[in-house]
């Protein structure tokens, strides 16, 4: 029995929720051993002694190059039986040394079958030949001449063939399946493969694979890597799969080529490890893959289903070899993103930035042109969300070539406002010259407070929802108004963050306006925009410095006098977590004890387990809960991919859901405590 083996447990269990098997996670090893022109054993030797990398490693499968066993560039000798014999020994080799160890190994070798040889993949697993995957697609161009040696996939007559004493199944229409990890699923494709027109893997994928690899000894050139990539991630988004790619490096022949060894792996079109090219020793490259994320993304995509339908011939063609993979413990070694709606990239993050905010500037600007509409009201209360939406507001007038006066900006201080907001509130309303005013609540609120028989109407210390929505109603409705007497639409500025959470006052309160340019945008997004535009010069530095000292203003309602500023944070949780939990729920729909999992994995060391647990149960506590305000939320613009919450967009839910299984499975699979 494999020393890998392991007693099955819950994900309940502490230790067994820390492993990234648990959580629909899958790690995959590749490497370009140090090759041995036409020496089998050797070669048999070199993969062993990564293979045993990757078991320590505890990845679920090892991937090598194409003809990783008797080399690619040895031209005539692939027709060599001294050669061939060789290879058949090795694949003996590690076939029996594969019983010790957990990864399938897959290698590249030339096979004989039925009078032809055929360069093949094949997967070594716990003491078998699971299958064996020949090239569909030769090259035969330039300084490529392998039909001289090879038969095509697609030349074979046979579906099966006698490999070291045991019946092996054969051909390009296999995928190899796990029993005991859902997901889990791969196929096979040869370098030519999948620079085609109609890559084999396409096929395999929509026969269930989700890891696609790519034994390669593509040779390297100038710029070549670079095609390589993007073979490899288009592939990646094509196939919603993750696609890992392995070509041949050191110890190849280069008596009239060279090679790099280049390793890379994709996700979705995320590049999730990447290898050393031209490396002198062998170096692993480990990939968690998150196979379940690219099954609910496959169950989101019609047009997944749609090329299913129309390839139902071939893929009724197609063979699951089954294996039980019985997975040991352990840590994902992957880097979950701490801000997932924010790119780490500097550059990345600032074309987001670009793209975010002329996607809310172009929005504003349509719906002025086709209102006809020349004035906007937006209340301004020295917050990043109104300062956001105000400057969106902005330059949509300066495209349409319309006075800036013709902004209306009104500052609407109540009971608890202070005054570093209002003074923020003021500096970025003449900066921009806006036509600004400033209108206490105040005295409305307090006859409205009156009309209530409301405690605090009587100088009582009650500071209930009534009293916070008396001020949030009153702001809104005032703001309506004024835009029916300016002839212009009222400007929303609550942000997706809040939407998710239903921390917006719904209907009469911050919940409704005309147009809300920043409804698809989060939190932490938002403040990363508005850090954009101050640097980007759309503005001048008067605007630019204003822009900074509000994203120093720590992020409150002010709606609660005091002494202690209310803090939002302190209610509905961090918002770094609340995006964090948002995006994993709603862009993946995973399930919460996942997303607790990779929360621990990105946050662990701010928050402790505890704070995580608590605040991923009032998100879902939230967010079913007020579904009914984003049910009825007004128009605006999605700016992130699949993160708009609008019922005419992205989400779909109906107002009185019930959240207990989403609840329950946070109950019973996730621990009580990690310690």
């Amino acid at each position: 029995m494999a020393s890998h083996k392991t007693s099955s447990v819950k994900t309940s269990d502490a230790q067994s929720f820390q492993s990234l098997y648990a959580h629909g996670f899958v790690r995959v090893a590749a490497a370009a051993p140090v090759v041995t022109p036409a020496d089998p054993a050797a070669n048999a030797e070199a993969i062993l002694t990564v293979a045993r990398e990757a078991e320590a490693a505890k990845a679920a499968l090892l991937l090598t190059p194409e003809l990783s066993l008797s080399g690619y560039a040895i031209d005539d000798l692939l027709l060599q039986d001294a050669l061939l014999d060789a290879v058949e020994g090795a694949i003996a080799r590690l076939k029996a040394e594969s019983a010790k160890l957990f990864p399938a190994i897959v290698v590249g070798a030339p096979l004989r079958v039925a009078g032809s040889v055929y360069n093949c993949a094949i997967v070594i697993r716990t003491g078998r030949v699971l299958g064996i995957v020949p090239k569909s697609f030769l090259p035969n161009y330039r300084e490529f001449y392998e039909k001289r040696h090879f038969a095509s996939a697609a030349d074979a007559f046979v579906d099966a063939i006698m490999l070291d004493g045991e019946d092996v199944p054969f051909g390009a229409s296999l995928v190899f399946a796990a029993d005991d990890a859902r997901n889990f699923v791969f196929h096979l494709e040869i370098c030519e493969d999948f620079w085609s027109p109609t890559p084999p893997s396409t096929l395999g994928a929509l026969a269930g694979a989700t890891v696609l690899l790519n034994l390669s000894a593509s040779n390297i050139t100038i710029a070549k890597a670079e095609d390589r990539k993007v073979l490899c991630d288009s592939q990646s988004r094509r196939c919603a799969a993750a696609y890992v790619f392995a070509a041949a490096g050191r110890g190849e022949s280069t008596t009239d080529l060279a090679w790099d060894g280049q390793i890379v792996a994709y996700e979705m079109g995320e590049l999730i490890a990447e290898g050393e090219r031209f490396a002198r020793a062998p170096k692993l490259v480990l990939a968690d893959i998150n196979v379940e994320a690219i099954a609910q993304e496959r169950r989101r995509l019609s047009n997944f289903r749609d090329a299913q339908g129309r390839n139902k011939a071939a893929l009724a063609a197609f063979r699951r070899v089954r294996f039980t993979l019985d997975p040991p413990i352990a840590d994902l070694g992957r880097e979950i993103a701490r801000f997932p709606f924010v790119p780490s990239d500097p550059a990345r993050l600032d074309r987001d930035c670009y793209e975010a905010y002329n996607i809310q500037v172009a929005g504003l600007a349509q719906r002025l042109e086709r209102t006809g509409l020349k004035h906007a009201v937006i209340g301004v209360s020295g917050g990043i969300d109104s300062t956001h939406a105000l400057i969106v507001t902005a330059r949509a007038f300066d495209q349409l070539a319309l006075p800036r006066k013709n902004i209306v900006a009104a500052t609407l201080p109540g009971f608890a406002t202070t005054d570093a907001t209002k003074t923020s509130a003021w500096a970025l309303m003449r900066a921009l010259g806006v036509d600004a005013r400033e209108v206490s609540i105040v005295p409305m609120a307090q006859r409205m407070l009156e009309d209530l028989h409301h405690p605090a109407s009587k100088g009582e210390a009650v500071y209930d929802i009534t009293f916070e929505n008396v001020q949030a109603g009153l702001r809104t409705d005032y703001l309506f108004r004024l835009a029916n007497k300016e002839n212009g639409i009222v400007i929303g500025t609550g942000d997706l963050s809040e939407l998710a959470l239903g921390w917006c006052t719904y209907g009469v309160g911050d919940h409704m306006s005309h147009y809300n340019v920043n409804s698809g945008a989060p939190k932490t997004l938002i403040q990363h925009l508005i850090r954009w535009v101050a640097e980007a010069g759309h503005f001048d530095d008067a605007v630019a410095a204003t822009l900074h000292r509000v994203l120093e203003t720590e992020i409150s309602p002010e709606l609660i006098p005091g002494e202690t500023p209310q803090r939002t944070e302190a209610i509905v949780g961090p918002y770094e977590l609340q995006d964090f939990n948002l995006y994993w729920l709603t862009r993946y729909g995973l399930k919460p004890s996942t997303v607790l999992f990779l929360a621990w994995s990105a946050w662990g060391e701010k928050y402790s387990y505890d704070e995580l647990k608590h605040w991923l149960r009032v998100f879902l506590e939230r967010f079913f809960a007020n579904q009914f305000k984003r049910s009825a939320v007004p128009n605006g613009p999605k700016i992130v991919s699949g993160g708009a919450l609008s019922p005419r967009g992205d989400w779909r839910m109906p107002s009185d859901a019930s959240a207990r299984a989403w609840l329950d499975d946070l109950e019973a699979n996730a621990p009580a405590r990690l310690d």
